[in-house]
């Protein structure tokens, strides 16, 4: 919401805007989904060159995580794996199991400033970090229109 300070009398007051609210853009809204093990932690950066996307999948190889990216229509970054259990002896007494197992899949709506086709992601000590490189969005051209009477 935006509002202006103005002063009366010595005393400050604020005065809702409306002319300058930025309306809702359902692009820049991030679309979190997650399916399988919900402890799937994504930290989301935005730096002036690059989006920068941590993913916290410990005890996850590389090989086990897929990183994919809809270029056309969603413009959506999808981050899927599958974490497998141990495999258990049965001479083995469990107490306490609190490690999660199972498949993952998170889907990030990515923004217009995203250059799709620069995409680039590491692991490195269960740690995928993806770098998303910003463009510059055209703004569209404004035209004043003169009005007669």
């Amino acid at each position: 919401m935006s509002s202006i300070r103005v002063s009366f009398g010595g005393r400050r007051s604020i005065i809702f805007d409306p002319f300058t609210i930025k309306l809702w853009d359902p692009s820049e809204i991030l679309l979190f989904e997650t399916l399988g093990f919900a402890n799937v932690r994504i930290d989301w950066k935005e730096a002036p060159e690059a989006h920068l996307l941590k993913a916290y999948l410990l005890r996850l190889k590389k090989e086990e995580v897929k990183v994919e990216v809809e270029v056309e229509g969603g413009r959506v970054l999808q981050i899927s794996g599958e974490r497998n259990s141990e495999n258990e002896d049965k001479n083995d007494t469990w107490h306490s199991l609190e490690r999660s197992s199972g498949k993952f899949l998170r889907n990030l709506r990515l923004p217009e400033n995203a250059k799709m086709n620069q995409i680039e992601a590491a692991m490195e000590n269960g740690v995928l970090t993806v770098t998303i490189p910003k463009e510059e969005v055209k703004k569209p051209d404004v035209r004043a229109i003169e009005i007669s009477g």
